[in-house]
């Protein structure tokens, strides 16, 4: 689906397909476009009080339990943040709800924001998400509500920003201990994906055995995305085909 060249978010005309051309309400990353690969730089403006593009913490209070980077022979792609079930869950940015889906192995109740300035932001584990996909939110607006849903071991926000589907490190625009963002602007060169490398390494690395529960729609090709390994090689590690017909209830091998 092409999206319009422009949108108008609050009397503001917000240049969506400068950034995307891509609109997909499934995958939170239907860009393939690899972060390394970059020739340029791209400076990105992440608030314009003057233009009336603001910015919101996503939560009340950031105390940080979990960072960016390598955790438990896998690479947790996001920060996590300390909350109450029911906590108020605020969009980072002005933009549009993206994705509002349900992630049992994962995230649990997510959604995905696509701003104006070219980010997306990612929160996941919500007890419940308030906003539709296709809504239009400004910085600050209500999305969720904060809760221990899905791959969770108790109540926390998974907060995610990503740049044409390639994960950043949230700590490289916020200062979550003193409540703000580092500047207004960020700068994304082919350097701040350096670490993919080591993220492929720490997964690789990993002596614990991950296995799913197959549920009724389930696919290989679907599971795959889910965990971040191919269809061949779940089916190689189970002794299974690519085509087979997966059954309700199976445990799959993943890793």
């Amino acid at each position: 689906m092409e999206m319009s060249e422009e949108v108008l978010v609050d009397s503001t005309w917000i240049k969506i397909a400068g950034y995307y051309s891509i609109w997909d309400t499934r995958n939170i990353n239907p860009y393939r476009m690899d972060g390394r690969q970059m020739k340029d730089t791209v400076d990105i403006k992440l608030y314009d009080p003057r233009g009336n593009r603001n910015y919101k913490m996503p939560l009340i209070e950031t105390p940080v339990t979990s960072h960016f980077g390598a955790r438990g022979g896998r690479w947790h792609y996001g920060t996590d943040i300390d909350l109450n079930t029911g906590d108020s869950i605020f969009a980072a940015f002005d933009g549009v709800i993206r994705i509002n889906k349900w992630d049992g192995g994962g995230y649990g109740n997510y959604i995905v924001v696509r701003h104006y300035n070219g980010l997306e932001t990612l929160y996941g584990h919500m007890s419940k998400p308030l906003a539709q996909t296709g809504k239009f939110v400004k910085a600050g607006d209500l999305i969720g509500l904060g809760g221990s849903t899905g791959r969770s071991s108790g109540p926390h926000l998974h907060y995610e920003v990503r740049y044409q589907g390639n994960p950043i490190d949230p700590e490289n625009l916020y200062d979550f201990p003193d409540y703000l963002l580092k500047g207004e602007s960020l700068t994304i060169t082919s350097a701040l994906f350096n670490y993919y490398n080591r993220a492929k390494g720490s997964s690789s690395s990993g002596r614990r055995t991950a296995y799913h529960t197959v549920r009724s729609g389930d696919t290989l090709s679907g599971i795959g995305k889910r965990y971040g390994v191919s269809a061949s090689q779940i089916a190689k590690l189970n002794g299974i085909s690519t085509r087979t017909t997966l059954r309700v209830g199976k445990k799959l091998r993943i890793r």
